[in-house]
């Protein structure tokens, strides 16, 4: 893996994102040792490979620029060069700034629609609708003979997902992988408070510590994710046993769609 510059360490535009502003990230630091960011290792694939498009002559700042260039209305006036020195523009926009007030939402009629016709074209119900999940004990009565367990694998306190799993003293803070469970879903499976357990279906399994701590309710198990493999206790993490499926709307992941089984591997010393 290439050692890629942090947030401190180069430039870049953070966009408004439920506020009015526009925002320059200017570096703090300089790279640290080889590090590079990413658009520089871009330039000098681009270079090696014999691109030689205008694109791989833009600077960070450039590219920048670019970023902010706009049809936009509510861009008028913001340019990179102001933003760099001020460190963020206001978006120029009302100061009591009600978007959706007399409508003008982006659909074809204008209209915030309860009836859309752009899902109907993509085959999908045009009407607000409940899809229910494809592994819950009430949808999927088959699988969940076999897997009767929700596995839910929220994000651990001391991580961000997968990042800064790879440091040793965030690990030492969120310690050993773990899995929650009901009290009576560990009575019926023999499993007690300090456990190794193995959790598994038919995509996977791996295996962490059981605390019995009724946090869950019955019926739901979680495990705080996500541990590097290389970390876990026998190479596995939540990944192991999760669904590739994406969702009905937008394609985005189905984590929390996820039937499983617990059994105890070893008792608690």
């Amino acid at each position: 893996m290439l050692p890629a510059t942090t947030q401190l360490e180069h430039y870049d535009v953070h966009k408004s994102y439920g506020h009015l502003y526009v925002l320059a990230n200017n570096p703090a630091i300089t790279p640290v040792g080889e590090s590079l960011p990413n658009s520089e290792v871009f330039r000098r694939l681009a270079a090696r490979m014999g691109f030689d498009e205008p694109c791989f002559r833009d600077t960070d700042e450039d590219i920048c620029r670019t970023a902010l260039q706009s049809n936009s209305p509510h861009m008028k006036g913001i340019e990179w060069d102001d933003v760099k020195q001020a460190g963020w523009r206001r978006l120029a926009v009302p100061e009591r700034f009600a978007p959706f007030a007399k409508g003008g939402f982006p659909t074809p009629s204008g209209k915030c629609e309860f009836y859309s016709d752009l899902l109907e074209q993509q085959g999908v119900d045009p009407l607000p609708f409940f899809n229910p999940p494809a592994e819950s004990v009430q949808s999927n009565a088959g699988l969940a003979t076999k897997y009767p367990l929700a596995f839910l694998s929220p994000p651990a306190r001391n991580f961000l997902n997968s990042s800064f799993a790879n440091l040793k003293r965030f690990r030492d803070l969120e310690g050993e992988p773990r899995l929650e469970l009901h009290s009576a879903d560990a009575a019926a499976r023999g499993i007690a408070d300090g456990d190794r357990v193995r959790v598994f279906n038919d995509r996977g399994s791996f295996m962490l510590k059981a605390r019995v701590n009724d946090k869950p309710r019955t019926g739901v198990v979680v495990a705080p994710s996500v541990c590097w493999k290389k970390h876990s206790p026998d190479g596995g993490n939540a990944n192991n046993v999760t669904s590739q499926r994406t969702g009905d709307l937008g394609g985005g992941a189905t984590y929390y769609d996820c039937l499983v089984e617990v059994e105890r591997v070893e008792h608690a010393a």
